[in-house]
């Protein structure tokens, strides 16, 4: 490829907006040729190679934006440590079957079992297939919800949970809430109903979410759109945060 040639592709390629087949071009030439590929295969080179940069650009931009704590996979997730946990389920589940049909996922335990470690897996997958992510603890989405009212600026700011195509509620039960603020989530609840995604992780039962929300009515309303398409995974095993912390007094332990 003469260099004229070269320079007009990569003045073209900047101009279309693909500035990685401008750096990257002699590359892409170099394995045509030692490949020995005819133009077609070439374009598709070129093509495929330009589509993983968007996508990993994409990605990288999204997990960003998500306000996600961490970015750990299910490939972390120590599943021989919760030996009730069917490992199945929580596959099946990053599938994004239920992404792809607007349905939830709810993740159940006490704390420290890996719940917000499956649920942040779950969206960083999400995020991966293409789909827009949100994390947000629950209190924190109350908060701000709180906030942006007092300020005439509900309707924006419910915007911010109701845009993306996966929603992270983390933490539901820890704080019980008053029923003004309880209503804020069955808004957030209600408007994403068959619209979007929710992964939400709790430390109560659904029998308990009366007393989370303050109204058994206003619970029931919030159980009712969130468990229409849900798939449930309760995790009834011991706390990973506590081994972690056994163990450590084990190693001080030993060293004194």
């Amino acid at each position: 490829m003469s260099q004229l040639v070269t320079a007009r592709i990569r003045s073209t390629a900047a101009k279309l907006g693909l500035p990685h087949l401008a750096e990257s071009l002699n590359q892409y030439a170099e394995r045509a040729e030692e490949g020995k590929l005819g133009y077609l295969d070439f374009l598709d080179l070129l093509l495929a190679e330009e589509l993983a940069v968007r996508d990993d650009r994409r990605f990288r931009q999204g997990l960003r934006l998500s306000k996600l704590p961490h970015h750990k996979t299910l490939d972390d997730y120590d599943f021989s440590f919760q030996p009730e946990l069917d490992p199945r389920k929580v596959k099946d589940l990053a599938t994004l079957s239920f992404v792809e049909a607007k349905a939830n996922a709810a993740l159940l335990g006490p704390p420290g079992v890996g719940k917000t470690h499956l649920a942040v897996a779950l969206a960083v997958a999400a995020c991966r297939a293409g789909f827009s992510i949100y994390f947000t603890t629950l209190d924190d989405m109350v908060r701000q919800l709180k906030t942006a009212e007092a300020a005439g600026r509900l309707t924006s700011k419910l915007r911010s949970y109701l845009r993306p195509s996966v929603l992270v509620v983390d933490e539901v039960g820890y704080q019980p809430l008053e029923r003004a603020e309880a209503n804020l989530v069955f808004q957030v609840i209600s408007k994403r109903y068959e619209k979007g995604s929710i992964i939400l992780t709790s430390n109560k039962t659904f029998s308990e979410w009366g007393q989370v929300f303050g109204d058994e009515v206003l619970a029931t309303a919030i159980l009712d759109r969130l468990l229409h398409h849900c798939d449930v995974i309760a995790i009834n095993g011991p706390s990973y945060r506590l081994k972690n912390r056994l163990a450590a007094i084990e190693r001080e332990t030993e060293v004194a």
